[in-house]
Parts: C-alpha cells; sequence; structure tokens
C-alpha cells in the first residue's frame, strides 16, 4: 500500500513537472493575489455611469414657476420649483403637473446657460403630467428608446435640481414596476425606486445606464404620504408620459371615457359560488346614477367580462380600456347576469374628472 501511494506522489510530481515545462504560461497563473487585483482594477475603472450623464443631463432643466396676486400682478405670491425633459427637437419639454399646475409664469433654464418663457401646452392632473414648449435653435434632446422595457433591478439614474442645489445625479435601481398611483383613482403604474428624488426633482429625469429615458421623476414616498422612509421613489415610465404628450399636444387636455361603473375582481372563490367558474372580469357593485351604465341598463351583480372586444380581466383593465375611448363611442359590453351572457350597448361619455 506504501508502494502504491509513493508510486503515485511521484507520478503526480513528474506530470506537474512536464506541464510547467512544456507550458510556461501556467506558471504566471499561479498568483491568485496580482490576479484579483489586476481584474478588481479594471472593473473599477469600468464602473462609471459618465456616459449615460453625459448624453442625458443636457436634456434636462430646470424648472421655475411664478404665481402673482391677482389683484396686484407686480407682487409675486409664490414661486416653485422642478425640473423637466426635453423630448423632441420642437422645443416640446414634459415636466410634473404639479410642478406647473397654477403658474402665470414658467422660465425653463438649460444646462448651458440659456433661459426661456415656456409656453404651457397642456397638463393632465390625473397623471401628474404637464408639457411646456420653448423655441429656439440647437436644442438637446434626451436620447429616446421605445424598445427599452424596464426590469426589476435594471441601474437607472436620476436627474434633476433638487432644492435648486444645481442638476445633481442620483443612482439606483428600479426596485418594481406597475406600482399603483400615488393618486386615488389608481389610474397609472409606476417605476419604483430607489434612486433619490427630492423636492425639485420632480419633472426630472429617471435613465438607464445608456442615458435613454426610462421615466419622468415624479415624488418620493416620504413627500406623498409624509412618513419617515427612505430608498422608495416613484417615476411616469415613459411610454405613458409620451402617450399624454401626444394627446395634450394635439387637445391642449386628455379627453377621457367614462362608464360610470365600481367593480370588484372575481377570485376563483367567488366565481365559483357564483356558478362562474373559468371566467375573468369584474363584479359590479355600483353604478353611478344618470351614468352611460346606468342608461344602458347595466345593474350591479352583472359581471362585465369584455368591453369593445376586450378582455376584462381586473379593474384596471377596465379604467384602461374605457378611458381611451373617445366620448361619444358606442361600444359592445359583454355581460354575465344570472348565469346568461348578455351583450350591452353603451355610450361613452367623457369623465366629468377630466382636467
Amino acid at each position: 500500500m506504501l508502494s502504491f501511494l509513493l508510486r503515485s506522489a511521484i507520478i503526480g510530481i513528474a506530470t506537474a513537472a512536464i506541464l510547467l515545462f512544456a507550458f510556461p504560461n501556467l506558471r504566471s497563473n499561479i498568483t491568485p493575489e496580482q490576479g484579483t487585483i489586476e481584474q478588481t482594477s479594471q472593473i473599477s475603472k469600468q464602473i462609471s455611469f459618465n456616459y449615460a450623464v453625459r448624453r442625458a443631463a443636457p436634456a434636462v432643466v430646470n424648472i421655475y414657476s411664478r404665481k402673482y396676486n391677482d389683484n396686484d400682478r407686480l407682487r409675486l405670491d409664490t414661486e416653485g420649483l422642478g425640473s423637466g425633459v426635453i423630448v423632441s427637437d420642437k422645443g416640446y419639454i414634459i415636466t410634473n403637473y404639479h410642478v406647473v399646475a397654477d403658474a402665470d409664469q414658467v422660465i425653463v433654464a438649460l444646462q448651458d446657460g440659456r433661459l426661456f418663457n415656456s409656453q404651457l401646452i397642456g397638463k393632465d392632473k390625473r397623471t401628474d403630467l404637464a408639457v411646456l414648449q420653448i423655441k429656439d435653435t440647437n436644442l438637446p434632446v434626451i436620447p429616446l428608446n421605445p424598445n427599452y422595457q424596464a426590469d426589476i433591478g435594471d441601474v437607472v439614474l436620476a436627474i434633476g435640481n433638487p432644492y435648486n442645489l444645481g442638476q445633481t445625479t442620483t443612482f439606483g435601481i428600479i426596485s418594481a414596476t406597475g406600482r399603483a398611483a400615488l393618486s386615488a383613482d389608481g389610474t397609472q403604474g409606476l417605476i419604483q425606486t430607489d434612486a433619490a428624488i427630492n423636492r425639485g426633482n420632480s419633472g426630472g429625469a429617471l435613465v438607464n445606464t445608456r442615458g435613454e429615458l426610462v421615466g419622468i421623476n415624479t415624488a418620493s414616498f416620504q413627500q406623498a404620504t409624509e412618513l419617515e422612509t427612505y430608498g422608495i421613489s416613484f417615476a411616469i415610465p415613459y411610454a405613458l408620459a409620451d402617450k399624454i404628450m401626444r394627446r395634450l399636444i394635439a387637445d391642449g387636455q386628455v379627453i377621457r371615457g367614462y362608464i360610470g361603473i365600481d367593480g370588484r375582481d372575481i377570485n376563483p372563490a367567488m366565481a365559483r359560488l357564483m356558478n362562474a367558474d373559468n371566467i375573468n372580469g369584474i363584479l359590479v357593485l355600483g353604478v353611478s346614477p344618470n351614468s352611460p351604465a346606468e342608461k344602458a341598463g347595466i345593474i350591479t351583480q352583472d359581471i362585465i367580462t369584455s368591453i369593445d372586444g376586450k378582455s376584462v380581466t381586473n379593474r384596471q383593465s377596465v379604467i384602461d380600456i374605457v378611458t381611451e375611448l373617445r366620448p361619444g363611442t358606442e361600444v359592445d359590453v359583454d355581460v354575465i347576469r344570472k348565469g346568461i351572457t348578455k351583450t350591452i350597448k353603451v355610450t361613452i361619455e367623457e369623465d366629468p374628472s377630466n382636467e
């Protein structure tokens, strides 16, 4: 047994010697400390988001809003602070509704020092978005990538003007997507991030590591709730901001459809109780007086399964479908009433809460 072990050891040593002689490069690979240091040095040089900032920051503007006294137009009542993003060479700027909502004058300051009196194109309280316009040549435009999909864990940068300190960039990741809005109507799915968004950042840009616009910064959870929380901030997805911008440019406001129902998502347990297994939809719990739904004959306990040929899966899907419909449009609404499927024609009206 001892002779066998001795013979195995001798063979192993001889094999190693032959390999080192035949492949001298292997000798340099047996210094892990040096290799680790060199690799760490290379990685540290790569972890910089300067490229993204250089691409995006010039198109992020400071916004100063002013409201004058109604009785004395020379007296300034309030001044507001926010940020905005130039998204078109025509000078269109997306910002937050609450930044410019009551302003008589909105001044836009570019990173290169240019100042402009802007024109308010339109504003939408429900999504907290507004569109301004400035007119000049050689305006910086933020990089846009409509194909980008925000995923949890993506690195993002928030660019804005917190507390009027000057343009500032903070760093974080996308913590969640599709978050319910901070407002009660729940009409938007927000991007949640731990990148710091403070007062003055509102309306600024949330960008990815290529400097492409991911969303419009809107609020931190602490600002919205006055709770002592940190690392929870929100941005409006670029796709939604772009859609709202186009409607504001076209109409000056966002005209939404309205049907006038309140409902509850149907879960499997409810479906079994109602003999409606394998049914997706919402259970109607209330119908607003004189609403399109009431006029058409929709009643409580109806199960709505589709609107205008589009499947209803939950309350949010009803909001998404109906708000996209123009007032005056007649649509088919499929309902299940006491186990019987019916199609009801409903004429969509303008949402009375539109602003």
